[in-house]
C-alpha cells in the first residue's frame, strides 16, 4: 500500500468530522442520536457522500436485521418465554447461589446470540428481580455477571450485536476501495465467530466465578426487590413496610378464622396474600378460610408485623419463598385509581362490591377531599371522585379498568401476555434462524420473514412490533454508517493506517497490532458508542491490515469484536441499563470491568488468529 499518500481537504473533512463526533459523544451536550443527524447533513452538504447514496444507510442489510431482532426478541417476550426461563432457572439452581449465577448468565449469554443485547438486558431485568425475591440475592451480584454474559455471548453468532451486524456491510462497502490487486472481501457467515463466542462466555463465566464474584457488593437484599413497597404510597397514604409470609401453627387461633375476621383483629397488618393446600393467590376474598399450615402475605413495618405474629403464634419470614412471584413488580403492585361521575360503584362499599372476590383488587386506602381513611376501609362508602389504592396483578387491574367504573391514573404494565402462542412463536424463530444460516438468502431478508411470521400468527400485533423498536439506536446507526463510507472512499483511513505502519517499529508483529486494534477500539466504544466505534476504526483496520501485509477480514472482525468491549461504562448501553437499579459506581464497574476488558481483548485476538 502506498504510504505516501498526500492529506487531501476531503481527508481533512473526514476526520475533522469524526473528531466532531468524539467530542459531541464526550460531552453529551447535544443527544447522541441527534449528532448522528448532523453528522449526516454535513455529509451530503458537503459532497463527501453522494446525494443519492447519503440516505441508504436507512435501507441497509444492517438496519434491516437491528429492527428484526427487536421485533423477534418482543415476539419472544410477549409469550412469557422468560417467565417460564426463571422458574426453570430456579428449579435446576436447587437453591445453591453459585449454580443460579452460573446457570443465570450462561443462559443469558446463549440468548443474546440472535437478539440485541440491549434487548436481552431488558428482557432478563424482570428475571434477575424475580431471582432475588425469591432467593435473597442482591441485584448488585446478579446484574452484572448478565450484563458481561450478553455482551460476551453476542459475539457467537453475526447477528447478536450491532457492531457485528455492521461488520459485513462495512467489508463490502470497502471492496470498492480496495488496491489493485488485493483480494475481495467475503461476508461472513451466520455462524462465522462462533468459536470465539464460545470462549468469550466461558471466559465470563469463570471470571465471576472465581474472582469478579468476590469483588461484587452484597447490599443484604437492600437492591430493588419486589416486596418493597413505593415511598410514593408510603409518604401519600402511610402505607409503608415490607412484605412477610406468616405461617399459621396449629396453636393460633387464626385457625378457622376467614381472612375478613383476621383483618378485623386489633393491630392487623394488611393480609393481601393467601396460601392453602397448593393454592396461592393475591387479594383472597374475605370468606377464604384459614387453616394450619397457611401462608399470609403481610405487608406493613416489621414491628407491627412481628407483634401479630407473636400474638397469633404465627411463624415469620421476612423471605418470600412462597409469594416471591406474586409480588414481583412486573406481575404485581400498588396502583390509584378514581371513582368517575358515572361509576355504578358509586354508594356502595368495598364489601359490597365484593372487590377481592370479583376483581381480585385489595383495597387498602380511600382518599377523599385530602382525607386518608385507612380503617375500616372496606366499609366505607364509596363517592365520585375518590381516589381508591389497590394491590393487585397488573392484569387484574386492567381488567377491572376495562368496565369504566375506575380510572387507574398509575403507570403499570399492560402489555397483554400470550403464553398460548409460545410453541408458535419458538417455531417461527427456529426457521428465521435457518433461513438465516441459508447463503442463499441474506440475514436482513431471513430475519424479516420471521418478523412478519409473527405478525400474521398474531404473535405480536403490528403497534406492538412498533414499539419494540428502539428508534434511537436505528437511527444513530443509520445516520453513522455514511461516515465510514466517506472515511473509506477519501482515503482518510488509508492515510492514518499508512502513516501508523511508518511510525512503528519495523518488524511488528502482526498479532501485536491486532491486540493495538482491538485497545484503541475499545478506547473509541468508550467515548462514541459501540456503533460510533465500529463505524470509524473497521476501515481503518482494513487500510491497515492491508499496509502491515495481514489479514483485513481478521483486523475487521477484531474491531466489531472490540467496539463492544466495554464492562466499564455507561456508553455500552447494556451496562447503563444496570447501572441505576444495582446502585454500582465508576469505581467498582472500572475495578471488576477493567481486568475483564483486558481478557476480552487477549482472547479475541487470539482466537481470530487461531481461524484466520
Amino acid at each position: 500500500m502506498d504510504t505516501a499518500l498526500t492529506l487531501t481537504t476531503d481527508m481533512k473533512l473526514v476526520l475533522g468530522l469524526v473528531g466532531f463526533t468524539m467530542a459531541m459523544f464526550l460531552f453529551e451536550r447535544i443527544r447522541a442520536d441527534v449528532v448522528a443527524l448532523v453528522v449526516l447533513v454535513l455529509l451530503g452538504l458537503s459532497g463527501l457522500v453522494d446525494p443519492d447514496e447519503l440516505f441508504n444507510g436507512f435501507s441497509g442489510n444492517a438496519v434491516m436485521s437491528v429492527i428484526a431482532t427487536m421485533i423477534l426478541g418482543a415476539g419472544l417476550d410477549r409469550t412469557g418465554a422468560l417467565n417460564r426461563l426463571a422458574g426453570w432457572l430456579l428449579r435446576r439452581a436447587h437453591g445453591v447461589e453459585q449454580r443460579l449465577l452460573l446457570l443465570t448468565t450462561a443462559v443469558a449469554g446463549l440468548n443474546s446470540s440472535f437478539m440485541q443485547n440491549p434487548s436481552v438486558m431488558a428482557l432478563y431485568m424482570p428475571v434477575a428481580s424475580r431471582l432475588s425475591s425469591r432467593t435473597g440475592l442482591s441485584l448488585p451480584r446478579l446484574l452484572l455477571p448478565i450484563a458481561a454474559a450478553i455482551v460476551m455471548g453476542g459475539s457467537l453468532t453475526m447477528v447478536g450485536n450491532s457492531p457485528l451486524i455492521l461488520l459485513n456491510d462495512l467489508l463490502m462497502a470497502a471492496n470498492s476501495n480496495l488496491p489493485s490487486g488485493a483480494a475481495t472481501l467475503e461476508p461472513l457467515k451466520m455462524f462465522a465467530p462462533l468459536p470465539i463466542g464460545i470462549v468469550l462466555l466461558l471466559a465470563s463465566l469463570g471470571y465471576f466465578h472465581f474472582f469478579g464474584d468476590k469483588r461484587l457488593r452484597d447490599d443484604d437484599g437492600k437492591g430493588v426487590t419486589p416486596a418493597r413497597t413505593q415511598s410514593y404510597f408510603a409518604k401519600a397514604y402511610g402505607i409503608d413496610g415490607d412484605v412477610y409470609e406468616l405461617t399459621v401453627t396449629a396453636d393460633s387461633p387464626l385457625v378457622g378464622m376467614s381472612l375478613g375476621e383476621a383483618e378485623a383483629l386489633h393491630g392487623a397488618p394488611l393480609l393481601l396474600a393467601l396460601k392453602t393446600g397448593d393454592e396461592s393467590r393475591l387479594a383472597p376474598p374475605a370468606d377464604a378460610r384459614i387453616w394450619v399450615g397457611s401462608v399470609l402475605g403481610a405487608m406493613g413495618p416489621k414491628q407491627q408485623v412481628g407483634d401479630f405474629a407473636q400474638n397469633q403464634f404465627l411463624r415469620l419470614s421476612s423471605r418470600l419463598r412462597i409469594f416471591g412471584d406474586l409480588f414481583n413488580p412486573s406481575r404485581a403492585g400498588i396502583s390509584e385509581a378514581v371513582v368517575p361521575a358515572t361509576s355504578k360503584f358509586i354508594g356502595k362499599t368495598g364489601t359490597d362490591l365484593q372487590l377481592r372476590k370479583q376483581f381480585g383488587l385489595s383495597l387498602l386506602a380511600v382518599n377523599r377531599d385530602k382525607t386518608v381513611h385507612r380503617e375500616n376501609v372496606r366499609d366505607v362508602a364509596l363517592r365520585a371522585g375518590d381516589m381508591l389504592v389497590f394491590h393487585s396483578i397488573w392484569t387484574d387491574l386492567a381488567e377491572a379498568a376495562e368496565s369504566r367504573d375506575l380510572v387507574v391514573v398509575t403507570d403499570y404494565p399492560k402489555g397483554e401476555q400470550r403464553p398460548h402462542k409460545l410453541k408458535l412463536a419458538l417455531t417461527i424463530f427456529v426457521v428465521a434462524m435457518l433461513l438465516a444460516l441459508s447463503s442463499r438468502l441474506p440475514v436482513s431478508i431471513a430475519l424479516m420473514t420471521g418478523v412478519a411470521g409473527m405478525l400474521v400468527a398474531g404473535v405480536l400485533n403490528i403497534d406492538e412490533a412498533y414499539a419494540a423498536i428502539n428508534w434511537k439506536t436505528v437511527f444513530l446507526m443509520a445516520c453513522l454508517i455514511p461516515l465510514g463510507w466517506a472515511m473509506d472512499s477519501s482515503g482518510a483511513a488509508a492515510w492514518v493506517a499508512g502513516h501508523s505502519i511508518e511510525r512503528l517499529p519495523g518488524g511488528t508483529p502482526t498479532w501485536l497490532l491486532e491486540v493495538l486494534m482491538g485497545l484503541l477500539t475499545t478506547a473509541f466504544s468508550l467515548v462514541i458508542g459501540h456503533v460510533g466505534a465500529t463505524i470509524v476504526m473497521v476501515p481503518l483496520a482494513i487500510n491497515l491490515a492491508l499496509a502491515a501485509g495481514g489479514n483485513p477480514t481478521a483486523f475487521a472482525l477484531i474491531v466489531a469484536l472490540s467496539a463492544s468491549n466495554n464492562f466499564m461504562t455507561a456508553s455500552n448501553p447494556v451496562i447503563s441499563m444496570i447501572t441505576g437499579p444495582a446502585g454500582y459506581t465508576g469505581k467498582e464497574l472500572w475495578r471488576i470491568g477493567g481486568p475483564l476488558s483486558l481478557v476480552y481483548t487477549l482472547l479475541a485476538v487470539a482466537m481470530v488468529n487461531l481461524m484466520f
